[in-house]
């Protein structure tokens, strides 16, 4: 199974460095729209539905999802900041910080007819908005974001397996703790302090002061507390589904949810605040 998983996650990791680097900016829309696609797929799954359903949504989530692209500007366009563009990925972290961290402390259903379309909708489309913006503005800047989230699982893993006594969400997902929480933020900032130092393209100037390191500290901590909330929301769906995974389509990891489960939270959020910094 270990085997598995390293040669599936070596794979993932290559492909997507060739699709983010190499490909022209149609074949990135169309990887895009595959994943919305697919997540969608297994999204609908969680909610017990039958083939021809998870078809369907699958399908019109998908059109939706280039009907928003071509909407707000992106079709033909690289990422500019524009009312849509903000509005859709405002939605998108609107959901993640104001509703999300409800939704798991009542645990409220996913399964209601219309509930389980709407979320699917807020989860999946502005993370796919956001995947086509971060690769417009700059494909390093959608690897460093992205590789927030995978510090932060791979430390919450490690840590937590180590060191983890007190339970995060016991009714949720009985493996994660807090001690691996804090791993992933202590883990998230020594990341962050590295790409700061080593990347002044970046634009943080950790040297001007006490106030920017604390402000650039701060974006790092909610960074890595959204993309804990997209985890959690993620078991919460496939725990009221009584799944282990949200597919089979990725050899030792699952579905593709289950992978980019905390990018889903994380990059409407960074692409939303890059938006409206280049305003």
């Amino acid at each position: 199974m270990l085997k598995q998983r390293v040669i599936t996650a070596f794979a993932m990791l290559f492909g997507l460095l060739g699709a983010v680097f190499l490909m022209p900016r149609g074949g990135w829309m169309a990887v895009c729209s595959a994943v919305v696609g697919v997540a969608a797929w297994e999204w609908r799954g969680l909610q017990a539905r039958s083939g021809v359903s998870r078809f369907l949504f699958s399908f019109v989530t998908v059109s939706f999802f280039g009907a928003t692209v071509v909407a707000i500007g992106l079709a033909e366009t690289p990422a500019s900041y524009s009312a849509g563009l903000a509005s859709v990925l405002a939605c998108g972290v609107g959901f993640w910080l104001a509703i999300a961290p409800f939704w798991l402390g009542a645990k409220w259903p996913m399964h209601r007819p219309g509930v389980g379309t709407m979320v699917g909708w807020l989860v999946i489309v502005p993370a796919g908005v956001a995947l086509v913006v971060l690769r417009d503005i700059d494909p390093w800047m959608l690897l460093a974001a992205m590789s927030v989230v995978w510090v932060a699982d791979i430390a919450a893993y490690f840590v937590g397996r180590a060191f983890g006594k007190r339970k995060l969400a016991p009714s949720i997902s009985p493996g994660k703790s807090w001690e691996g929480a804090i791993g992933a933020v202590v883990f998230v900032l020594i990341f962050g302090i590295v790409v700061a130092t080593t990347w002044p393209a970046l634009g943080v100037d950790i040297r001007r002061g006490v106030g920017t390191q604390l402000a650039y500290a701060a974006v790092l901590v909610l960074l890595t507390g959204v993309s804990i909330v997209g985890d959690l929301f993620e078991s919460l769906a496939k725990r009221q589904a009584g799944v282990k995974d949200s597919g089979s389509i990725l050899p030792g990891h699952g579905g593709l949810l289950d992978r980019i489960d905390s990018l889903t939270s994380t990059l409407p959020l960074v692409a939303l605040a890059l938006v409206l910094l280049r305003e």
